[in-house]
């Protein structure tokens, strides 16, 4: 099922089951747009049939975010002309190379390439996986593209961060809509998942450069422009406490004589993150 955002925004929220990332639906005057194509055939072919009882114009393009499997499995069954960044592009004809089947997904786990949560998840939800082949992208841009579904104008941005290079935001200017993909999300670095400052502050401060009210990421509820800014300005704080840190528990130190308190569970998430990467950077350099 499918939910309303907007008279012209809509989307099919996440499943956190087998790690379905949330769909969208943008609908202009002469054509609509999805934004991703989800993590399997089946996954892209049941968003599919949701929108053949919607009256809407012709679904003609689907852009990918970045190129995670669970955002790319269904661009084959889609069927559209398929948006991505240059990079993603990059990223797909890599993977074009990796087979489907247990034993090659039994390989890649004891490789270290996908994680065991990763690969039940493929396993579950592409049942086909001895045919499977990824579909192809039609379009890619550098920086920015945008498209106009007539009357509405919808504006593709690549916006980097820690979770992948070629991470992009689709904008909606006249519903303040935006979708972010995965990019408000960490990395691993050597073994270790957290944030880089370098990388986080410049993509934080591309995505608030949009009036967006309504902020749809892909493994989330539905978030609104307060909630987006309390994200930014709970990660903006752990990277100042922790600054080059390595101890997660230093940095909780510095938070509570500041703060007087001690840090929420988000607020110490994001700290161990950021004092987590720089270990593991350090470790390695």
């Amino acid at each position: 099922m499918l939910e309303k955002i907007t008279d012209r925004v809509f989307y099919m929220p996440c499943s956190k089951q087998t790690d379905r990332p949330a769909l969208g639906l943008i609908c202009g005057d002469k054509y609509s747009l999805i934004v991703d194509s989800g993590n399997s055939p089946k996954h892209a072919k049941e968003f599919l049939a949701e929108l053949s009882s919607m009256s809407i114009p012709p679904v003609k393009y689907v852009v990918i975010t970045h190129w995670h499997w669970d955002h790319v499995f269904g661009i084959k069954d889609m069927n559209l002309i398929t948006i991505s960044h240059e990079k993603t592009k990059e990223k797909l004809e890599e993977m074009k190379g990796h087979k489907w089947d247990d034993t090659s997904l039994d390989k890649y786990l004891k490789e270290g390439i996908y994680s065991d949560f990763t690969i039940n998840c493929i396993k579950e939800e592409n049942q086909d996986r001895e045919n499977f082949t990824l579909g192809d992208l039609d379009i890619t841009y550098k920086d920015s593209i945008e498209i106009d579904l007539g009357g509405l104008l919808c504006i593709i941005k690549a916006v980097g961060g820690n979770h992948t290079e070629d991470s992009s935001v689709i904008y909606v200017p006249k519903e303040k809509v935006i979708f972010l993909g995965d990019c408000v999300y960490g990395a691993m670095y050597n073994g270790e998942y957290g944030y880089m400052q370098e990388k986080l502050l410049p993509m934080i401060e591309e995505i608030e450069k949009f009036e967006a009210e309504h902020i749809i990421i892909s493994h989330e509820e539905l978030y609104h422009k307060k909630e987006i800014n309390e994200l930014w300005s709970q990660l903006r704080n752990a990277g100042k406490i922790v600054g080059t840190d390595t101890s997660s528990e230093d940095a909780t130190t510095r938070f509570s004589e500041i703060y007087n308190r001690m840090p929420s569970e988000d607020e110490a998430f994001y700290i161990k993150c950021f004092a987590d990467a720089n270990r593991a950077i350090k470790k390695y350099r």
